[in-house]
């Protein structure tokens, strides 16, 4: 197999549609089948079910995506770490979301920054799909959350394990109350979810805004376009005009740094390690 048949097929995978496949790729849909059709022919097995509606990855597409996106992202992370040696300039990257707590950046990066043979950290922060930067090998190593990030196809160590708040206006009529649930705020017909692009960039429909970083997110709750339900740590760092009401039905939110299985970085087992204890 060739990189370029990887390529194609994850971006098929990914978007499960062969124009938005073809149109993120910058080629014709036509020669995207080709090339996913002589890719199945030569492995011996069907990567994708087509229908006139839908493409669905079939039981051995699933595992090719896997496979692929660390085959991939190896290769890049192994072009950057070779141009960053070169360069003679070693680092590791660190992927987090927008947003993410302060705290636990701080700690973890002062923490790394004292270990002996430490090398520089650059920060990566992500809008949305965090864990895309892993597999696409723009990052060492990343902080995610479940559920909201995948780990499919990552190793992974829990940090910590916390509940969740709805960020309402605090004008808003629910603002006072002590606890909510997750129907309850998803009926609010004020305050309709916001959308988030999906892994091809397009928005699913619906009447809430759409947005793409946390930043926009809580602008719009303070202008009170729309709500959202974020881990409890959110709290730390509310800006003015906006409160934060306990959800009791929500689903934990389990905080987890993550690394590609085909690391052999010592750089990401040290982070690893303090970022555990």
């Amino acid at each position: 197999m060739e990189t370029r048949e990887l390529r194609y097929f994850v971006a098929v995978a990914e978007t499960l549609h062969f124009g938005r496949a073809a149109e993120r790729l910058g080629i014709t849909q036509p020669s995207l089948s080709r090339a996913i059709g002589q890719l199945e022919e030569q492995l011996g097995v069907v990567l994708l079910v087509r229908t006139s509606r839908k493409v669905e990855l079939t039981g051995a597409g699933s595992v090719l995506l896997d496979e692929a996106r660390a085959v991939l992202g190896a290769l890049a992370a192994a072009g950057r770490r070779t141009r960053q040696t070169g360069a003679n300039r070693p680092a590791l990257v660190l992927a987090t979301k927008t947003g993410t707590s302060d705290e636990l950046l701080t700690k973890l990066l002062e923490a790394y920054a004292a270990e002996p043979g430490a090398v520089p950290v650059d920060l990566l922060l992500c809008d949305s799909h965090t864990e895309q930067a892993l597999h696409d090998g723009r990052a060492d190593v990343a902080l995610l959350h479940q559920p909201f990030d995948s780990v499919a196809g990552l190793d992974t160590e829990i940090l910590s394990v916390q509940g969740q708040v709805a960020v309402l206006p605090s004008a808003h009529p629910c603002a006072t109350r002590p606890h909510l649930r997750m129907a309850e705020v998803a009926a609010l017909p004020d305050l309709p979810p916001a959308r988030w692009p999906g892994p091809d960039g397009t928005y699913p429909a619906g009447p809430g805004a759409e947005v793409r970083n946390q930043t926009q997110l809580l602008q719009l709750v303070a202008l009170g376009r729309t709500s959202v339900i974020l881990p409890e740590s959110c709290r730390t760092h509310l800006r003015e005009g906006l409160v934060a009401v306990p959800v009791l039905d929500a689903p934990a939110v389990t905080a987890v740094i993550a690394w590609p299985p085909h690391s052999r970085s010592r750089a990401v087992a040290d982070l690893v390690r303090l970022a555990a204890s």
